[in-house]
């Protein structure tokens, strides 16, 4: 099953957090409207609205992967 990987889903301990610094920490803002676009676009792209390469997916899952974790340390650090 095709599914986004939505922070708050992903990170429950830090949905709290996660609302908090969306609102009041450009940084982080910048972080999340990331992950959230690119969580999209790879949606479309695995649920078959968008086409695109296997190389480009992959490629895009290794972005995802890097910037989600970049956003546990965010919040695991502040």
């Amino acid at each position: 099953m095709i599914k986004k990987h939505q922070l708050a889903t992903d990170f429950p301990e830090f949905e709290e957090k996660i609302h908090d610094l969306k609102t009041s920490d450009n940084h982080f803002k910048k972080l999340f409207d990331d992950y959230d676009n690119l969580d999209h676009e790879i949606y479309r792209i695995e649920s078959d609205t968008e086409p695109a390469s296997d190389d480009t997916l992959n490629s895009l899952r290794v972005e995802r992967v890097r910037i989600k974790d970049e956003i546990y340390s965010y919040l695991t650090n502040n």
